[in-house]
């Protein structure tokens, strides 16, 4: 079977193509314009996805060696995201199924990221049930992954999400956008015990995030330091709010290990990408015996081959969306997994009677 992927839920117009579980390409246009803005702005997002879909969409097949003729299903990202970014990737999707009679599935973006680690290779048959911990720019998830469509929320971010965390620090701070690379690589010469930032939720019994206060922490912080202070120890505050959101999401999943008893651990989302939080995780994970995997750097952000291989998964286990599809920009993976397992095992019981 091969899967087109289309994938546009925020400032990062994408396409790739996977072949019988194998990735054969991926194409991203990112939207430079938004840097001038300090953030993504919807309107300019959507128009330049309007600009970039068809090229980026051509590019993936000929990198793929893949003829349009010769695909066999189309998945598309249709939440949660931008509205006026979801949009146009799902209607040229929807459209491309109608015109060439192929099956369409909508992914929840955030059913990608789980799916990013298997993108060198197909998860191996034990490899169920693991841990998630899925971080990106709006959203902090724990979650337990029993197979496909079968996954269970362990944990959320009861307010900010961390990528928020570290963009909303980067802008207190006064560096660049997007925040988590600006931090990181202003934190790389800082000391990160410089400054006693709380760590929000640590030793909860429960595996919910939270981020706000470890902002306003920051915030009262720097409000009391003269300009001039500020600057002298920018790179040691930022390597010190850097590892109270890194300890804070190791505390999380290792709350989340200890109410499981699960040995298998992955990591998603461009969050997963900050070299600190991956040195951090590697020695806790080595020290406890646990498996622990993460996407190539390429699929921690915002990408298509996600999206083309969780389509691909989720076909093989017969899954389809009707051409009725609409975009859900609140869409919560959490709401409607269990329900997808309920109508795969209808349509299945319906099959087989």
């Amino acid at each position: 079977m091969i899967v087109l992927g289309i994938e546009s839920s925020c400032d990062e117009t994408a396409a790739a193509v996977v072949a019988d579980g194998s990735l054969r390409s991926n194409i991203v246009a990112a939207q430079l314009d938004h840097i001038a803005y300090g953030g993504v702005v919807p309107e300019v997002a959507s128009r330049l996805h309007e600009r970039h879909i068809v090229p980026v969409v051509e590019q993936a097949l000929a990198a793929a060696g893949t003829s349009i003729r010769d695909l066999t299903g189309i998945a598309a990202t249709y939440g949660p995201g931008l509205a006026g970014a979801l949009i146009v990737g799902l209607n040229f999707a929807k459209g491309l199924a109608q015109s060439l009679g192929l099956p369409i599935i909508g992914i929840d973006h955030m059913e990608g990221h789980l799916w990013a680690n298997f993108l060198q290779g197909p998860p191996p048959a034990d490899s169920y049930p693991y841990l998630c911990l899925l971080v990106s720019g709006g959203h902090t998830h724990l979650w337990q992954v029993d197979g496909v469509g079968r996954y269970t929320l362990l944990g959320r971010s009861l307010d900010d999400a961390a990528g928020e965390a570290f963009d909303k620090g980067a802008r207190l701070l006064g560096l660049g956008y997007p925040g988590g690379p600006a931090i990181e690589a202003a934190a790389g010469s800082g000391d990160p015990q410089s400054v006693d930032f709380p760590r929000p939720m640590k030793g909860s019994p429960k595996c919910d995030f939270s981020f706000s206060g470890l902002k306003t922490a920051l915030y009262h912080h720097l409000r009391g330091l003269s300009e001039s202070h500020r600057r002298k120890h920018r790179r040691h505050i930022a390597a010190a709010y850097q590892e109270a959101i890194v300890d804070s999401l190791l505390d999380r999943l290792q709350q989340g290990i200890r109410q499981t008893g699960l040995s298998r651990v992955c990591v998603a989302g461009g969050v997963s990408a900050n070299a600190r939080l991956r040195y951090r995780l590697d020695a806790w994970a080595a020290s406890e015996n646990l498996t622990l995997s993460y996407p190539p750097l390429e699929f921690c952000t915002d990408n298509a081959a996600m999206i083309a291989l969780a389509g691909y998964v989720r076909f093989q286990a017969g899954d389809r969306s009707s051409l009725d599809l609409e975009i859900k920009p609140n869409l919560s993976l959490a709401d409607r997994a269990p329900l997808d397992v309920a109508q795969r095992a209808s349509r299945q019981g319906h099959a087989q009677g």
